[in-house]
């Protein structure tokens, strides 16, 4: 292929939801270990996360919920990091990821970016008028060597790599709990499908590995195969 393998990687209630609430105060990493019952299982997930690629693709509001843009500098690591955001990210985050990344590459629709007025050597943006996941994945590739990338953004720019065929696995850990509420974000949002033509535009899966995991939880990987 002429963009990087990528694999969906996250962490979900029974029915399917990846925040706790419908306002960036809900989180599930800040409000899953505080819920007996989910938090004994919780480490597996995290366990699981350092096996992931070394390439990792996340949102700039994302980042700014676990709070980057008022951290300290973190020690750097291993992993190249792709951030795509036009307006949550501040100067404070910008440095913070280029000091957590080996790699750093921004991905942004906004020329006023703050990211504009940093200097760091390991600091890439790729600047779209308008918003391209497939030919930024392709420039991931071909200008900065990314093979393997795992997505973990949230549901409204997951259903856009859902929509343009973008995944090629989907690795899910189910955590024991329904949570409930038709706006809170669930795995795959974005616009629903309003005509029978456009199914074509869902993802196909074949189930390649369940395992169950110690304190209820699951994990559940799939290939994506149209």
């Amino acid at each position: 292929m002429n963009r990087p393998v990528t694999t969906l990687f996250m962490l979900m209630s029974v029915d399917g939801k990846i925040s706790t609430g419908t306002t960036d105060d809900f989180d599930v990493d800040k409000d899953f270990p505080k819920m007996a019952g989910v938090s004994e299982g919780l480490h597996q997930y995290y366990e699981i996360e350092q096996t992931t690629d070394l390439w990792s693709l996340n949102s700039g509001r994302v980042q700014a919920k676990i709070g980057v843009n008022t951290k300290k500098m973190p020690k750097k690591t291993s992993v190249s990091f792709v951030i795509i955001d036009n307006r949550h990210l501040n100067e404070n985050g910008i440095r913070y990821l280029c000091a957590l990344s080996k790699k750093f590459v921004l991905i942004t629709t906004n020329a006023n970016h703050p990211a504009f007025n940093i200097e760091e050597s390991n600091l890439h943006i790729i600047y779209q008028k308008e918003l391209s996941l497939e030919n930024a994945l392709i420039k991931l590739k071909s200008e900065y060597g990314c093979e393997r990338i795992t997505i973990q953004t949230g549901g409204t720019l997951n259903g856009l790599f859902l929509r343009e065929k973008l995944f090629d696995y989907v690795d899910i850990v189910v955590a024991p709990v329904l949570i409930g509420g038709k706006d809170t974000s669930t795995l795959i949002d974005g616009k629903s499908l309003v005509s029978k033509r456009e199914l074509s535009k869902s993802g196909v899966l074949k189930l390649q590995e369940c395992v169950i995991l110690e304190n209820s939880y699951l994990r559940l990987r799939y290939e994506v195969i149209r």
